[in-house]
């Protein structure tokens, strides 16, 4: 465990293709996606930033909360956790998707509690193929050199660069907690809804 300060980004920049809907402004039980998730995490770590592209900072559900705007392009989730570990490079960083419809305060928390100062990341085990979840991680401050190394090597999978470092691998409390819903047909079953 470490005492370094620990903020939250959410990855809300981006472009929802497959769901053709916005999944950051997907109803969860009567509030957005997007708030859902910062309401999480705002009661585990210091502070918490929205990750978005450049055009979406006025977006109205967005535009509520600090904002982290991607700094690079065509990255993917890359852009955003490598601009959140630029504009804030003395802290931990708590990473999450905002597409989780299932994660809940357990599956924070048990990961923040597993920080420590020999790991750059820390993540969970995904429950179908055994590979890390890098959009459910930690990204320890400092490891911004070992992202850029990669992305300057063409890696830009966050998967991919977890896999070739040394991340610290953890068990799911809740095998469902990091479901997400790439498209209609992943809604199905799930507590969000289209609406609008």
């Amino acid at each position: 465990m470490t005492d370094r300060p620990i903020y939250g980004l959410v990855l809300a920049g981006g472009k929802s293709s497959r769901m053709g809907h916005d999944k950051a402004l997907l109803d969860h039980l009567g509030q957005s996606q997007l708030a859902y998730s910062v309401d999480l995490l705002s009661a585990c770590v210091d502070k918490v930033f929205v990750s978005t592209r450049p055009d979406q900072t006025e977006e109205g559900e967005r535009s509520q909360y600090p904002q982290i705007v991607d700094r690079y392009e065509n990255l993917g989730p890359v852009a955003g956790i490598l601009s959140a570990l630029l504009e804030h490079p003395d802290v931990d960083w708590l990473v999450v998707a905002c597409d989780l419809p299932n994660i809940d305060e357990a599956t924070i928390l048990h990961l923040l509690e597993q920080r420590d100062d020999e790991h750059p990341f820390i993540a969970y085990t995904s429950s179908f193929d055994g590979l890390p979840e890098p959009l459910c991680a930690v990204y320890r401050a400092g490891c911004t050199e070992i992202i850029q190394g990669f992305v300057d090597d063409g890696v830009n999978c966050p998967r991919k660069i977890l896999i070739r470092s040394a991340t610290r691998l953890l068990d799911q409390p809740d095998p469902r907690a990091l479901d997400n819903v790439n498209t209609p047909d992943d809604l199905q079953g799930s507590v969000l809804r289209v609406t609008g």
